[in-house]
């Protein structure tokens, strides 16, 4: 199978100014939100393995992602995602 040639033109979507800033939980952060939310960790919502922001910071299965928005209103908006296949 023939390689892709690469076009001189990367797109890192983390470095796109309409996407949030994305950052992989470590256990101690994982379990400390879990237990201020009182869920499983199979409650949160979903992120794709796939998604390119996903693919962009090395999240695996099972990773617990944190995404900071700006608000309007609340100034930074915080959300939590597990990373499924």
């Amino acid at each position: 199978m023939k390689e892709k040639e690469p076009t001189g033109r990367e797109f890192a979507p983390l470095e796109h100014k309409m996407v949030p800033m994305h950052e992989i939980l470590d256990g101690s952060e994982e379990k400390k939100i879990l237990a201020e939310y009182e869920i499983e960790k199979e409650q949160l919502p979903k992120i794709r393995e796939s998604d390119p922001a996903a693919r962009a910071i090395n999240a695996k299965v099972g990773d617990v992602v944190k995404v900071t928005r700006d608000s309007p209103t609340a100034g930074k908006a915080v959300f939590y995602r597990l990373v499924i296949a």
